[in-house]
C-alpha cells in the first residue's frame, strides 16, 4: 500500500532554508575513466565507465599498502621492524625509493617510500617481507581484494607495473580508498605527507592536489604508465564533507591536476548533504486495524542523511511504503514499513519508517465490536 507522506522534499527544503537553484552546471571531463561518491551517504556524483576494467599503474599501489597497513593492525609487524632488500627490489625499474641492495629497511619508512615516492622497489622490499616472494603476495592480494569488497579486480605485482593481467576499476579503486580511511585511521596520516627523505635524496608527494590552497585533499596516490596514462585517487573534506574520486586516462600531469581540481569542484558545489528527517519528526500517519487510536504517527529509525543535486531539490519527493491497515498492538520504534525518496538522476534514498509512539490494542471486547462494525457498517 502506497500513502503520499510529504507533499516533497520542497517543503522540508524550504523549512531547513535550502532555497533551490537554477538548472545544475554540466560535467564535460577529458579523463577516459572517472567516479566519484561521497563517502558518507554512498551516493554517485559522476560515473563514467567505472566499472570497465583499466590499468591501474601505480594507483595500486593503494593494495599493497592496504596489505602492510592490516598486517600493522593485527600486530604481525611493528612499524620499526625492519625488511631486506633482495637483488630483486634493488633491481626493480620504474619509480624508486632508491633502496639499496642487502640493507634493512623499517617498515615506516618503507610507507612513505610507496606512498610518497611512489617506490616500485619498496612495494617488492614489502611484498618479499610479508610473503616471502613477489608472486606470493599477489595470490594475497587478489585473495584480500574479494575480502574488501573489490569486485573487478586482479594483482599481478605488488607495484603496478605494466601486466596485460593486471586490472582494476575505478569503482574498485574508489571502495579501496574507502576501505583505507576506514580500516586504518591511524595509519592514513601517510597520505596527506608531503614530502620524504632517503639516503639524502628529497621527493615530494606525487599527489599535485595536496598543493592546491582550500582543496581539501588528505590522500591518496597517483599513477602512470605510457599505456595507462596519468590517474589520481584522491579523497578530499571541505565542511565537514568527504568525496572519493578517481580520474584515469588523462594526458599529462598538469592535466591530471587541472581536471582533477575541476571535478572536485564541480563535486562539492552542484551536490551538498541534507538531513531531511530525524527521529521523533512525524512524517505522516497510517491507519491502525483493532486499536485504541485510529492511526498511529510515523518517524524515521535515524537520521536520514541524503546526497541532494542543489540545483533539482524541487524535484525530489518522498512516499511511504507499507502494508496497511497496521495491527495493533503497536510498541514505539516497531518497524512499519519504508520511506523512499525519488532524487532526480540518482539512485533512490531509502529509511526504514517506525511507529512514533505505542498503539495499544482495544482488548477483547472492543476487537469485537470492531469487527461487528466493520461487517455491518464496512468502517474500522
Amino acid at each position: 500500500m502506497l500513502k503520499s507522506l510529504l507533499a516533497g522534499i520542497v517543503a522540508a527544503g524550504l523549512a531547513l532554508g535550502l532555497a533551490p537553484r537554477a538548472g545544475a552546471e554540466p560535467l564535460i571531463t577529458n579523463a577516459q575513466h572517472a567516479y566519484i561518491v561521497d563517502y558518507t551517504t554512498g551516493a554517485v556524483l559522476f560515473d563514467k565507465l567505472a566499472t570497465e576494467r583499466l590499468h591501474p599503474a601505480s594507483m595500486s599501489k593503494l593494495m599493497t599498502i592496504y596489505m602492510l597497513f592490516d598486517a600493522l593492525k593485527r600486530g604481525d609487524v611493528k612499524l620499526t621492524d625492519t625488511f631486506h632488500v633482495s637483488e630483486k627490489a634493488w633491481s626493480t625499474q620504474g619509480s624508486k625509493m632508491f633502496v639499496e641492495i642487502n640493507s634493512s629497511i623499517a617498515v615506516e619508512d618503507l610507507i612513505r617510500g610507496i606512498i610518497i615516492q611512489s617506490g616500485n622497489d619498496a612495494c617488492v622490499v614489502v611484498a618479499e617481507g610479508l610473503a616471502g616472494s613477489e608472486e606470493a603476495f599477489a595470490d594475497r592480494m587478489n585473495k584480500k581484494a574479494k575480502e574488501i569488497g573489490l569486485t573487478d579486480s586482479n594483482f599481478v605485482n605488488a607495484s603496478g607495473l605494466p601486466d596485460p593481467n593486471h586490472l582494476m576499476t575505478a569503482k574498485d579503486l574508489a571502495t579501496l580508498a574507502r576501505r583505507l580511511i576506514d580500516d586504518f585511521p591511524d595509519y592514513y596520516k601517510y597520505f596527506s605527507e608531503h614530502e620524504f627523505t632517503w639516503h639524502g635524496i628529497k621527493q615530494g608527494n606525487r599527489n599535485p592536489l595536496l598543493y592546491r590552497k582550500g582543496s581539501g585533499v588528505d590522500g591518496l596516490k597517483t599513477g602512470h604508465t605510457e599505456e595507462a596514462g596519468f590517474g589520481l585517487t584522491a579523497s578530499a573534506i571541505r565542511d565537514g564533507r568527504r568525496l572519493i574520486m578517481v580520474v584515469h586516462g588523462l594526458n599529462g600531469m598538469q592535466e591530471r591536476a587541472d581536471e582533477a581540481g575541476g571535478l572536485l569542484d564541480w563535486a562539492f558545489r552542484e551536490y551538498g548533504n541534507f538531513t531531511i528527517a530525524t527521529p521523533g519528526t512525524v512524517l505522516g500517519e497510517a491507519e491502525v486495524w483493532m486499536g485504541a487510536e485510529k492511526t498511529v504517527p510515523l518517524t524515521v529509525e535515524s537520521d536520514l542523511l541524503v546526497t541532494l543535486p542543489r540545483a533539482e531539490r524541487d524535484k525530489v519527493v518522498a512516499k511511504a511504503v507499507f502494508q496497511g491497515p497496521v495491527m495493533a498492538p503497536i510498541a514505539k520504534g516497531q518497524e512499519i514499513g519504508e520511506l523512499v525518496i525519488d532524487i532526480p538522476g540518482m539512485p533512490q534514498a531509502k529509511a526504514k519508517l517506525v511507529a512514533a509512539k505505542d498503539v495499544a490494542d482495544l482488548g477483547f471486547g472492543g476487537r469485537i465490536a470492531a469487527a461487528l462494525q466493520h461487517f455491518v457498517f464496512g468502517s474500522n
